[in-house]
């Protein structure tokens, strides 16, 4: 049984047991998270939403923040002595997939 959730304008397929990478936000260590909006719910039958499943949930507990991989960003222009190098890592958020309703 999996489930297709929409979480800060992304969506991601969670799966009971499975860990879900989210865009960082604010939540403690250990919170229970409840996901509402269901875009679909896969079982003995499947059920799709307009655009969201009615009454349907995932409940997920928060585990970690961690970063992602570095990104280097690279600028320069030819012949002309202007370098700019920058680096960028994204912060994520890992929810544990505990229970999915509906």
């Amino acid at each position: 049984m999996y489930a297709v959730v929409e979480f800060n304008g992304k969506q991601y397929r969670a799966e009971k047991g499975a860990l879900l990478k989210v865009d960082r936000f604010d939540a403690d260590k250990g919170a229970a998270v409840s996901l509402d909006k269901v875009v679909l719910v896969s079982g003995e039958q499947i059920k799709v939403g307009s655009p969201y499943v009615a009454g349907a949930a995932v409940k997920t507990t928060v585990q970690d923040e961690v970063k992602g991989d570095k990104v280097v960003v690279f600028k320069y222009k030819p012949k002309k002595d202007y370098r700019r190098k920058q680096g960028h890592r994204q912060l994520y958020t890992l929810l544990k997939v505990e229970e999915i309703v509906g």
